[in-house]
């Protein structure tokens, strides 16, 4: 009679195989602590983002003083961006995030503490945003380019997708509290838990492990800001999956131009739903992302989730019903996901690790600079042409541009994480590295048995 414990595990349903991966979380201390941390950070960060373009608002009544906000965002964030990637290489990376997340939370009271005064200031509000960008522009790199280090490099796909995830839910959830406690309780309360917020981040980075640059780092310069970019201009996946996001954000970034789609369609209860509907497709994409941990093409997702994120947005100027366009939204959203696990697996399984950080500012460009652009382009051609033309005509515009993309770039197509020249040096290295550090511990869980 055989043993009932011997025998093999059944296989995994067909619903575990879409369920999110969860190895990341189950294997590296810091990923979870990061996961923590960034969950708080987005929800506070989102009552500051709420608040402030309304204060302004309710303080000049002017869109124009609204709009120069963004202006005020843009330097910042290119220029500290790319500087921040060269920090990300040279400095350790645990001390730049923990001491940028702390100015964060300064500049948090800042607000807090113009917005009790009997009559709040308005070029406070400008310096603050302009501060903000600056330090989320020299965090941002040391923060991606940690991920690659703490996570296997096999599970840099579900480690993309557990953080999209933590991000959909905030884009849904962060918002609509954030109105919430503006509506009922000032702007003081939405600021004064936005820095409460900051707090209990820096008390969880604290505990993150030291990251360390490698030994022949060279200090931050900007030769060292060039030589990433010749690295990423020398790659041509690489090259592509930067060129394919500018292309979808610049083409098809319509979100400036909703209030006028809803007045348009009649829908101006809608405008909310509207926001979110691309953040509710995410989020489906990352409830059932286990599937993604098993792809291997992944310029595919890339190439694939760019272009259904312009055919979603062309349909969405097309049609005239409000529940077909929120359903557009929530596919396009879908497909901007998919984009975003391919990109951020190529990027952290092929770049060496003492480019890391300077190829990370390069992303943070790549991501921010196109949606920037993207409305101003949007809202250029709603002048000339109308809102729907805008909508329909950049995203057929978008997939012409992935499609262009994809023919001259051809190694983005036939990227494969397993046979890939420097997906394998980078795993390779990886496994060198972390070879002392296991020989360490079973060394020391040896002595202990001793």
């Amino acid at each position: 009679m055989s043993d009932p414990d011997s025998s093999p595990p059944s296989p995994p349903s067909r619903l575990s195989r879409l369920l999110p991966d969860l190895a990341p979380w189950r294997s590296s201390r810091d990923f979870r602590l990061l996961f923590f941390q960034g969950a708080v950070t987005f929800f506070a960060s989102f009552m500051a983002m709420i608040a402030l373009p309304l204060q302004i608002k309710e303080l000049t009544d002017s869109p124009l003083a609204v709009g120069a906000m963004g202006a005020v965002e843009l330097v910042p964030l290119v220029v500290f961006g790319l500087y921040g990637g060269a920090l990300a290489d040279a400095l350790d990376r645990k001390r730049l995030i923990l001491l940028s997340e702390a100015g964060l939370g300064v500049l948090a009271v800042v607000l807090l503490v113009n917005a009790l005064l009997p009559d709040p200031l308005l070029w406070p509000l400008y310096v603050v945003a302009a501060g903000v960008s600056a330090l989320a522009g020299l965090q941002r790199p040391a923060l991606d380019s940690t991920m690659a280090r703490i996570v296997p490099h096999e599970q840099q796909t579900a480690a993309a997708a557990l953080n999209a995830l933590r991000y959909q839910i905030g884009a849904i959830a962060g918002p609509a509290l954030a109105g919430l406690v503006v509506a009922y309780a000032g702007y003081g309360a939405a600021y004064g838990i936005t820095a409460v917020g900051f707090v209990v981040s820096v008390a969880l980075c604290s505990r993150l492990s030291p990251a360390p640059p490698s030994r022949d780092a060279q200090r931050p310069a900007l030769r060292g800001i060039v030589e990433g970019a010749r690295y990423a201009w020398s790659r041509p996946v690489l090259l592509g999956t930067y060129a394919i996001d500018l292309a979808a954000m610049f083409f098809a970034f319509p979100n400036t131009l909703f209030p006028f789609l809803a007045d348009e369609l009649d829908a101006v209860w809608a405008l909310g739903l509207m926001y979110a509907a691309g953040a509710v497709g995410g989020l489906v994409i990352g409830l059932t992302s286990g599937w993604t941990s098993r792809v291997r093409r992944h310029g595919l997702l890339v190439i694939f989730g760019a272009a259904g994120w312009g055919v979603a947005i062309a349909a969405a100027g097309w049609f005239g019903s409000i529940w077909l366009v929120l359903a557009c939204l929530a596919v396009a959203g879908a497909g901007d996901m998919l984009s975003g696990l391919g990109r951020a697996t190529i990027w952290n399984q092929t770049i060496p690790e003492e480019l890391r950080g300077r190829l990370a500012g390069i992303e943070v460009l790549s991501y921010s600079v196109g949606p920037q652009l993207g409305q101003v382009r949007a809202g250029t051609v709603a002048g000339w042409t109308g809102t729907r033309s805008a909508f329909w005509s950049g995203g057929l515009m978008c997939v012409a541009a992935v499609g262009m993309l994809t023919a001259l770039l051809p190694k983005l197509v036939t990227y494969d994480a397993d046979t890939d020249e420097d997906a394998l040096r980078r795993r390779e290295a990886k496994r060198a590295a972390q070879e002392p550090v296991e020989a360490g511990a079973e060394s020391e869980r040896t002595s202990a048995e001793r």
